[in-house]
């Protein structure tokens, strides 16, 4: 199945703040939040850390980086064949590095697929219904990429 993707982090390169996957069927999405670092960038204190917590009552958990990775282990542990799906390079960026748990470890994901894909005419901050949130973002992602497949 295939699961879309996104992130939100501090500022360009900067350190991961939330990651979002919201599948291609049904409703079992992946959302969390990490730490924020003691330094945000303006932009993102501005336009990104409000709206983390705008998202369904439990989709809003605040994890370790560790604990998001086994979390995101186990949320994808069901699917023989998942393929994540991105519209920015820095999202799977952002997804593989929060796979390494140490060096030379990984968390205990089966084989993976990435698709990157050039999304004309898809903006966040047009197509979702809460812009700068991941969960929102990724959703907004796989229904702008749905209806764009079935036309």
């Amino acid at each position: 199945m295939r699961y879309f993707l996104d992130t939100e982090f501090n500022g360009f390169g900067g350190a991961l703040i939330s990651l979002a996957l919201a599948p291609e069927h049904g409703d079992q999405e992946y959302y969390v939040t990490l730490p924020l670092p003691d330094v945000v960038h303006p932009w993102v204190e501005r336009n990104v850390v409000p709206y983390l917590r705008k998202v369904p009552q439990g989709t809003d958990q605040q994890l370790s980086r560790a604990e998001a990775a086994a979390l995101l282990a186990h949320y994808l542990a069901g699917d023989a064949d998942p393929v994540i799906v991105a519209d920015w390079p820095d999202d799977i960026c952002h997804f593989c590095a929060l796979l390494m748990t140490g060096p030379g470890e990984m968390a205990p994901v089966g084989a993976l697929r990435f698709e990157l894909l050039r999304t004309p005419g898809f903006s966040t901050a047009a197509n979702s219904a809460v812009p700068h949130n991941a969960l929102h973002d990724a959703r907004a992602l796989r229904d702008f990429v749905l209806g764009w497949e079935a036309a």
